[in-house]
Protein backbone atom coordinates (compact mmCIF):
# COMPACT_ATOMS: atom_id res chain seq x y z
CA UNK A 1 0.00 0.00 0.00
CA UNK A 2 2.86 2.16 0.79
CA UNK A 3 4.42 1.34 -2.67
CA UNK A 4 1.01 2.13 -4.18
CA UNK A 5 0.58 5.50 -2.42
CA UNK A 6 3.79 6.64 -3.37
CA UNK A 7 3.99 5.21 -7.34
CA UNK A 8 0.15 7.32 -7.76
CA UNK A 9 1.58 10.19 -5.80
CA UNK A 10 4.44 10.37 -9.12
CA UNK A 11 7.06 8.20 -8.29
CA UNK A 12 7.40 6.23 -11.61
CA UNK A 13 7.65 2.27 -11.12
CA UNK A 14 10.97 2.20 -13.50
CA UNK A 15 12.28 4.32 -10.60
CA UNK A 16 11.66 1.68 -7.66
CA UNK A 17 12.88 -0.72 -9.91
CA UNK A 18 16.53 0.72 -10.76
CA UNK A 19 16.57 1.57 -7.00
CA UNK A 20 15.83 -1.91 -5.83
CA UNK A 21 18.49 -3.21 -8.11
CA UNK A 22 21.48 -2.19 -5.48
CA UNK A 23 19.84 -4.86 -3.70
CA UNK A 24 20.74 -7.78 -5.99
CA UNK A 25 17.99 -9.90 -5.27
CA UNK A 26 16.38 -11.95 -7.78
CA UNK A 27 13.29 -14.09 -8.19
CA UNK A 28 10.81 -11.09 -8.25
CA UNK A 29 8.75 -8.40 -10.04
CA UNK A 30 7.05 -5.76 -9.62
CA UNK A 31 3.94 -5.08 -11.24
CA UNK A 32 1.25 -1.44 -11.19
CA UNK A 33 -2.71 -1.73 -11.86
CA UNK A 34 -5.24 1.00 -11.23
CA UNK A 35 -8.19 -0.80 -9.06
CA UNK A 36 -11.08 0.55 -7.11
CA UNK A 37 -11.85 0.40 -3.56
CA UNK A 38 -15.41 0.82 -2.61
CA UNK A 39 -15.28 3.41 -5.22
CA UNK A 40 -12.25 5.28 -5.25
CA UNK A 41 -9.92 4.78 -7.84
CA UNK A 42 -6.56 3.47 -6.29
CA UNK A 43 -2.69 2.51 -7.57
CA UNK A 44 -2.05 -1.43 -6.58
CA UNK A 45 1.71 -2.47 -6.33
CA UNK A 46 1.83 -5.96 -6.03
CA UNK A 47 5.62 -8.11 -5.62
CA UNK A 48 5.43 -10.94 -7.64
CA UNK A 49 7.59 -13.73 -6.11
CA UNK A 50 8.83 -15.83 -8.98
CA UNK A 51 11.36 -17.80 -6.82
CA UNK A 52 11.76 -16.86 -2.89
CA UNK A 53 14.27 -18.35 -0.31
CA UNK A 54 13.90 -21.28 0.98
CA UNK A 55 13.86 -21.24 4.67
CA UNK A 56 13.42 -18.34 6.97
CA UNK A 57 16.24 -15.86 6.97
CA UNK A 58 17.60 -14.33 10.30
CA UNK A 59 18.72 -10.71 11.29
CA UNK A 60 22.32 -10.96 10.54
CA UNK A 61 21.35 -12.37 7.33
CA UNK A 62 19.14 -9.46 5.99
CA UNK A 63 21.65 -6.95 7.37
CA UNK A 64 24.20 -8.76 5.31
CA UNK A 65 22.15 -8.44 2.48
CA UNK A 66 21.72 -5.04 2.93
CA UNK A 67 24.71 -3.88 4.39
CA UNK A 68 26.69 -5.26 1.25
CA UNK A 69 23.75 -3.68 -1.39
CA UNK A 70 24.86 -0.50 -2.96
CA UNK A 71 22.27 1.48 -1.53
CA UNK A 72 22.58 5.04 -0.60
CA UNK A 73 23.77 5.14 3.32
CA UNK A 74 20.60 7.11 4.31
CA UNK A 75 18.33 4.09 2.72
CA UNK A 76 20.55 1.78 4.33
CA UNK A 77 20.52 2.83 7.45
CA UNK A 78 16.65 3.05 7.61
CA UNK A 79 15.96 -0.20 5.80
CA UNK A 80 18.39 -1.48 8.73
CA UNK A 81 16.53 0.38 11.55
CA UNK A 82 13.33 -0.96 10.35
CA UNK A 83 13.95 -4.50 10.34
CA UNK A 84 15.45 -3.88 13.44
CA UNK A 85 11.71 -2.96 15.24
CA UNK A 86 10.26 -6.02 13.78
CA UNK A 87 12.99 -8.40 14.98
CA UNK A 88 12.82 -6.32 18.45
CA UNK A 89 8.78 -6.52 18.55
CA UNK A 90 8.93 -10.14 17.33
CA UNK A 91 11.56 -11.43 20.16
CA UNK A 92 9.42 -9.90 22.75
CA UNK A 93 6.16 -11.81 21.61
CA UNK A 94 7.80 -14.81 21.02
CA UNK A 95 10.34 -14.59 24.10
CA UNK A 96 13.52 -14.70 22.38
CA UNK A 97 16.57 -12.73 21.53
CA UNK A 98 15.93 -10.10 18.07
CA UNK A 99 19.08 -12.10 16.94
CA UNK A 100 17.08 -15.80 16.48
CA UNK A 101 13.99 -14.08 15.28
CA UNK A 102 13.37 -15.72 11.84
CA UNK A 103 11.82 -13.72 8.90
CA UNK A 104 9.27 -16.12 7.51
CA UNK A 105 5.95 -14.76 8.28
CA UNK A 106 6.64 -11.68 6.63
CA UNK A 107 8.12 -13.04 3.46
CA UNK A 108 11.95 -11.84 3.36
CA UNK A 109 12.05 -10.50 -0.44
CA UNK A 110 8.42 -9.02 -0.43
CA UNK A 111 9.29 -7.19 3.13
CA UNK A 112 12.93 -6.35 1.27
CA UNK A 113 11.09 -4.83 -1.69
CA UNK A 114 8.27 -3.23 0.28
CA UNK A 115 11.16 -1.23 2.68
CA UNK A 116 13.33 -0.09 0.96
CA UNK A 117 11.07 0.38 -1.97
CA UNK A 118 9.10 2.54 0.63
CA UNK A 119 12.17 4.43 1.33
CA UNK A 120 13.49 5.07 -2.23
CA UNK A 121 9.99 6.45 -2.89
CA UNK A 122 10.07 8.64 -0.04
CA UNK A 123 14.29 9.58 -1.41
CA UNK A 124 12.76 10.21 -4.64
CA UNK A 125 9.96 13.02 -3.84
CA UNK A 126 12.57 15.06 -1.55
CA UNK A 127 10.72 14.55 1.39
CA UNK A 128 11.75 16.02 4.34
CA UNK A 129 9.01 15.56 7.00
CA UNK A 130 6.93 12.95 7.51
CA UNK A 131 3.55 12.78 9.86
CA UNK A 132 0.70 10.09 10.02
CA UNK A 133 -2.98 9.96 11.29
CA UNK A 134 -4.06 7.99 14.01
CA UNK A 135 -3.83 4.53 12.25
CA UNK A 136 -6.05 1.85 12.00
CA UNK A 137 -5.04 -1.26 13.43
CA UNK A 138 -8.23 -3.60 12.04
CA UNK A 139 -9.61 -6.48 14.21
CA UNK A 140 -10.53 -10.23 14.21
CA UNK A 141 -7.85 -13.19 13.89
CA UNK A 142 -5.08 -13.89 11.16
CA UNK A 143 -3.31 -17.28 9.93
CA UNK A 144 0.45 -17.07 10.59
CA UNK A 145 2.98 -19.40 10.72
CA UNK A 146 2.00 -19.57 14.67
CA UNK A 147 -1.02 -20.65 14.16
CA UNK A 148 -4.63 -18.29 14.64
CA UNK A 149 -3.11 -15.06 16.12
CA UNK A 150 -5.37 -12.09 17.33
CA UNK A 151 -5.46 -8.26 15.17
CA UNK A 152 -3.27 -6.57 15.65
CA UNK A 153 -0.71 -9.05 15.34
CA UNK A 154 1.69 -9.38 18.28
CA UNK A 155 4.46 -7.46 16.73
CA UNK A 156 1.99 -5.13 15.86
CA UNK A 157 0.63 -4.38 19.26
CA UNK A 158 4.08 -4.57 19.93
CA UNK A 159 5.50 -1.32 17.74
CA UNK A 160 2.16 0.21 18.78
CA UNK A 161 3.41 1.66 21.88
CA UNK A 162 3.59 5.62 21.92
CA UNK A 163 1.72 5.75 18.78
CA UNK A 164 -2.14 6.86 18.15
CA UNK A 165 -4.03 3.60 16.95
CA UNK A 166 -7.88 2.85 16.99
CA UNK A 167 -9.79 -0.20 15.96
CA UNK A 168 -12.66 0.77 13.28
CA UNK A 169 -14.37 -1.15 10.12
CA UNK A 170 -14.64 -5.11 9.05
CA UNK A 171 -12.92 -7.71 10.83
CA UNK A 172 -9.60 -7.42 8.68
CA UNK A 173 -5.67 -6.98 9.76
CA UNK A 174 -5.39 -3.28 8.24
CA UNK A 175 -1.87 -2.55 9.43
CA UNK A 176 1.27 -5.42 9.45
CA UNK A 177 4.48 -5.55 11.16
CA UNK A 178 6.32 -4.56 7.96
CA UNK A 179 3.72 -0.96 7.84
CA UNK A 180 3.76 -0.15 11.45
CA UNK A 181 7.80 -0.89 11.54
CA UNK A 182 7.69 2.07 8.28
CA UNK A 183 5.98 4.06 10.00
CA UNK A 184 7.66 4.06 13.31
CA UNK A 185 11.48 4.55 10.96
CA UNK A 186 9.46 7.56 8.89
CA UNK A 187 8.05 9.24 11.58
CA UNK A 188 7.15 10.04 15.11
CA UNK A 189 4.86 12.74 14.76
CA UNK A 190 1.36 11.79 14.43
CA UNK A 191 -0.79 14.69 13.30
CA UNK A 192 -3.56 14.56 10.99
CA UNK A 193 -3.38 17.04 9.28
CA UNK A 194 -0.50 19.68 10.16
CA UNK A 195 -0.38 23.28 8.41
CA UNK A 196 0.26 22.51 4.86
CA UNK A 197 -0.59 23.21 1.09
CA UNK A 198 -1.42 20.04 -0.80
CA UNK A 199 0.80 19.52 -4.25
CA UNK A 200 -0.25 16.03 -4.42
CA UNK A 201 -2.55 12.92 -3.02
CA UNK A 202 -2.44 9.36 -3.79
CA UNK A 203 -3.69 6.42 -2.80
CA UNK A 204 -2.71 3.26 -2.50
CA UNK A 205 -4.85 0.09 -2.24
CA UNK A 206 -4.45 -3.51 -0.44
CA UNK A 207 -5.15 -6.39 -1.52
CA UNK A 208 -8.32 -6.88 0.42
CA UNK A 209 -11.40 -5.67 -1.15
CA UNK A 210 -14.27 -5.45 1.77
CA UNK A 211 -17.87 -4.13 0.55
CA UNK A 212 -18.42 -0.95 1.79
CA UNK A 213 -14.64 0.16 2.65
CA UNK A 214 -12.09 1.88 1.40
CA UNK A 215 -9.16 -0.29 1.84
CA UNK A 216 -6.33 1.96 0.89
CA UNK A 217 -3.63 4.20 2.45
CA UNK A 218 -3.40 8.11 1.28
CA UNK A 219 -0.88 10.00 0.51
CA UNK A 220 -1.03 14.26 0.85
CA UNK A 221 2.75 15.07 -0.66
CA UNK A 222 2.71 19.05 0.58
CA UNK A 223 4.62 21.94 1.20
CA UNK A 224 4.51 23.23 4.90
CA UNK A 225 3.69 26.91 5.47
CA UNK A 226 7.22 29.01 5.56
CA UNK A 227 5.05 31.02 7.95
CA UNK A 228 3.38 28.59 9.97
CA UNK A 229 6.20 28.62 12.91
CA UNK A 230 4.17 26.64 14.97
CA UNK A 231 3.72 22.97 15.92
CA UNK A 232 0.70 21.11 16.85
CA UNK A 233 1.18 17.94 19.11
CA UNK A 234 -1.13 15.24 20.72
CA UNK A 235 -1.34 15.35 24.42
CA UNK A 236 -3.85 14.48 27.24
CA UNK A 237 -6.20 16.00 30.10
CA UNK A 238 -6.49 14.36 33.35
CA UNK A 239 -9.07 15.73 35.73
CA UNK A 240 -10.67 14.72 38.84
CA UNK A 241 -12.83 16.92 41.42
CA UNK A 242 -11.93 16.23 44.99
CA UNK A 243 -13.96 17.71 47.83
CA UNK A 244 -12.79 15.23 51.23
CA UNK A 245 -9.19 15.84 51.06
CA UNK A 246 -6.43 17.66 53.56
CA UNK A 247 -5.13 20.50 51.14
CA UNK A 248 -2.10 20.14 52.75
CA UNK A 249 -1.35 17.00 50.50
CA UNK A 250 -1.83 19.15 47.62
CA UNK A 251 2.00 20.44 47.27
CA UNK A 252 3.18 16.80 47.42
CA UNK A 253 0.77 15.69 44.53
CA UNK A 254 1.98 18.30 42.51
CA UNK A 255 5.50 17.34 43.01
CA UNK A 256 4.98 13.59 42.75
CA UNK A 257 2.98 14.68 39.06
CA UNK A 258 5.48 16.84 37.75
CA UNK A 259 8.40 14.32 38.39
CA UNK A 260 6.07 11.75 36.50
CA UNK A 261 6.27 14.04 33.52
CA UNK A 262 3.66 16.05 34.06
CA UNK A 263 3.67 19.23 31.77
CA UNK A 264 1.18 20.88 33.87
CA UNK A 265 -0.64 20.56 37.07
CA UNK A 266 -3.38 23.18 38.25
CA UNK A 267 -6.05 23.37 41.27
CA UNK A 268 -9.01 25.00 40.27
CA UNK A 269 -11.32 25.40 43.64
CA UNK A 270 -14.87 24.56 43.03
CA UNK A 271 -18.23 24.19 44.40
CA UNK A 272 -19.74 20.91 44.62
CA UNK A 273 -22.76 19.01 45.11
CA UNK A 274 -24.37 19.26 48.65
CA UNK A 275 -22.39 22.90 48.41
CA UNK A 276 -19.30 21.25 49.65
CA UNK A 277 -16.16 23.71 48.19
CA UNK A 278 -13.60 21.23 46.22
CA UNK A 279 -10.84 21.25 44.22
CA UNK A 280 -10.38 20.25 40.53
CA UNK A 281 -7.08 19.02 39.80
CA UNK A 282 -5.76 19.15 36.26
CA UNK A 283 -2.84 17.59 34.98
CA UNK A 284 -1.65 18.24 31.38
CA UNK A 285 0.49 15.44 29.84
CA UNK A 286 1.52 13.35 26.63
CA UNK A 287 -0.37 10.28 26.12
CA UNK A 288 2.49 8.07 26.94
CA UNK A 289 2.47 9.23 30.63
CA UNK A 290 -0.97 8.41 31.16
CA UNK A 291 -0.55 5.36 33.30
CA UNK A 292 1.99 6.40 35.75
CA UNK A 293 -0.11 9.98 36.20
CA UNK A 294 -3.20 8.04 36.97
CA UNK A 295 -1.89 5.81 39.15
CA UNK A 296 -0.46 8.77 40.96
CA UNK A 297 -3.92 10.36 41.00
CA UNK A 298 -5.38 7.55 42.64
CA UNK A 299 -2.69 6.80 45.38
CA UNK A 300 -2.06 10.04 46.50
CA UNK A 301 -5.60 11.37 46.43
CA UNK A 302 -9.23 10.49 47.65
CA UNK A 303 -10.54 10.05 44.07
CA UNK A 304 -11.90 7.10 43.03
CA UNK A 305 -11.95 8.05 39.36
CA UNK A 306 -9.89 10.02 36.37
CA UNK A 307 -11.49 11.86 33.33
CA UNK A 308 -9.41 11.35 30.64
CA UNK A 309 -9.57 13.18 27.24
CA UNK A 310 -7.39 13.39 24.36
CA UNK A 311 -6.47 17.26 23.32
CA UNK A 312 -4.51 18.88 20.36
CA UNK A 313 -2.28 21.81 21.37
CA UNK A 314 -0.51 24.27 19.59
CA UNK A 315 3.03 25.81 20.32
CA UNK A 316 5.30 27.63 19.22
CA UNK A 317 9.13 27.09 18.62
CA UNK A 318 11.26 28.34 21.86
CA UNK A 319 15.01 28.31 22.98
CA UNK A 320 17.01 29.01 26.10
CA UNK A 321 19.50 32.02 26.41
CA UNK A 322 21.43 32.55 29.03
CA UNK A 323 21.65 35.95 30.18
CA UNK A 324 25.10 37.03 32.34
CA UNK A 325 24.56 39.64 34.95
CA UNK A 326 26.84 41.26 37.67
CA UNK A 327 25.98 38.72 40.48
CA UNK A 328 24.93 35.51 38.44
CA UNK A 329 23.19 33.86 35.53
CA UNK A 330 19.47 34.41 34.42
CA UNK A 331 18.12 31.70 31.90
CA UNK A 332 16.02 33.48 29.46
CA UNK A 333 13.10 31.47 27.93
CA UNK A 334 12.55 32.71 23.89
CA UNK A 335 9.69 32.19 21.84
CA UNK A 336 9.84 32.31 17.98
CA UNK A 337 6.20 33.89 17.15
CA UNK A 338 7.52 34.27 13.31
CA UNK A 339 7.62 37.06 10.88
CA UNK A 340 10.32 38.13 12.86
CA UNK A 341 8.53 38.25 16.57
CA UNK A 342 9.67 36.85 19.46
CA UNK A 343 8.12 36.73 23.47
CA UNK A 344 11.22 36.46 25.76
CA UNK A 345 10.45 35.51 29.15
CA UNK A 346 12.98 35.52 32.19
CA UNK A 347 12.97 31.89 34.39
CA UNK A 348 11.44 32.50 37.37
CA UNK A 349 13.01 30.67 39.41
CA UNK A 350 16.61 32.15 38.65
CA UNK A 351 15.24 35.27 39.40
CA UNK A 352 13.92 34.17 43.08
CA UNK A 353 17.79 32.18 43.51
CA UNK A 354 19.36 35.34 42.30
CA UNK A 355 17.35 38.21 44.30
CA UNK A 356 17.44 36.18 47.95
CA UNK A 357 21.30 36.29 46.91
CA UNK A 358 21.83 39.82 46.05
CA UNK A 359 19.26 40.87 48.46
CA UNK A 360 16.93 42.69 46.07
CA UNK A 361 13.52 42.53 44.84
CA UNK A 362 12.50 40.06 42.45
CA UNK A 363 11.12 42.41 39.95
CA UNK A 364 13.97 44.21 40.18
CA UNK A 365 15.95 40.95 38.73
CA UNK A 366 13.41 40.79 35.96
CA UNK A 367 13.18 44.03 35.14
CA UNK A 368 17.24 44.13 34.95
CA UNK A 369 17.56 40.57 32.99
CA UNK A 370 15.24 42.35 30.70
CA UNK A 371 16.76 45.26 29.91
CA UNK A 372 20.45 43.78 29.45
CA UNK A 373 18.73 41.10 26.64
CA UNK A 374 17.46 43.91 25.29
CA UNK A 375 20.71 45.38 25.07
CA UNK A 376 22.82 42.81 23.91
CA UNK A 377 20.20 42.15 21.27
CA UNK A 378 20.53 45.84 20.08
CA UNK A 379 24.15 45.18 20.17
CA UNK A 380 24.51 42.30 17.99
CA UNK A 381 22.13 43.63 15.68
CA UNK A 382 24.12 46.72 14.83
CA UNK A 383 27.65 44.94 14.61
CA UNK A 384 26.00 42.62 11.77
CA UNK A 385 24.60 45.74 9.65
CA UNK A 386 26.90 47.10 6.97
CA UNK A 387 29.43 49.94 7.83
CA UNK A 388 29.43 52.75 5.80
CA UNK A 389 32.34 53.52 4.08
CA UNK A 390 33.73 56.86 1.50
CA UNK A 391 35.21 56.38 -1.57
CA UNK A 392 37.36 58.74 -3.21
CA UNK A 393 38.78 59.09 -6.71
Amino acid sequence: MFLGALVDTGVPLAVLKKGLKALDLKGYRLREEQVIRNSLRATKVDVDIRKGFTKPLSLSVIKKTLTNSRLPTTIRTQALHTFQLIAEAEGVVHGKSPATVHFHEVGVIDSLVDIVGTLLGIAHLNVTTVSYSPINLGAGTISTAHGQLPVPAPAVAQMSKGMSVYSNGPALEFTTPTGMALLQTLSKNCNTLPPFTPHMIGYGAGTADPAGWPNVLRLFLAQEESDACMTAERIIQLETNIDDMNPQLYDQLMTHLFVANALDVTLTPMMMKRNRPGTMVSVVAYPNDLQALTTILLAETTTLGVRVQELKRVTVPRKIHTVRLPHGSIRMKIADLGNGQTKVMPEYRDCVALAERTQQPVQAIIDLVRQTFTKSKKSKTASRSPKSTKHSR
